[in-house]
């Protein structure tokens, strides 16, 4: 991998909860605790240990991010803040908190990255 685009936005996706009960035995099949970090950019979040984000999860979380790199604020859609968000999984497990934060690169559409050369 060439990683040659500095990013606008990274991401960080804490565990912040459970719908139901106390612990992830059989509950999350990804074995999610609370407080449990992930992070990111563009790529799918991962954790300290290296182990990625529920694909389920991560097909829910998607569109968020977009959202927030087309210049969204998740308020809008029921965020905690113009960056922040939480959502439950799919399975209706495990409550995530998704935040963005702004870096120094420049949106990949409009300043022209995707266009060849």
């Amino acid at each position: 991998m060439k990683k040659w685009y500095d990013e606008e936005y990274a991401w960080t996706i804490e565990v912040v909860g459970f719908l139901q009960g106390d612990k992830t035995e059989n509950y999350c099949r990804n074995g999610e605790e609370i407080g449990d970090k992930y992070t990111c950019t563009y790529g799918c979040p991962v954790n300290a240990q290296g182990q990625g984000i529920c694909s389920k999860v991560m097909l829910q979380m998607f569109p968020i991010m977009e959202a927030v790199r087309a210049g969204g604020d998740l308020r809008n859609i029921g965020g905690d803040g113009q960056y922040s968000k939480t959502i439950v999984c799919p399975d209706g497990c495990v409550m995530f908190r998704m935040t963005a934060e702004k870096l120094e690169g420049e949106n990949f559409h409009t300043g022209g990255f995707w266009r060849p050369e």
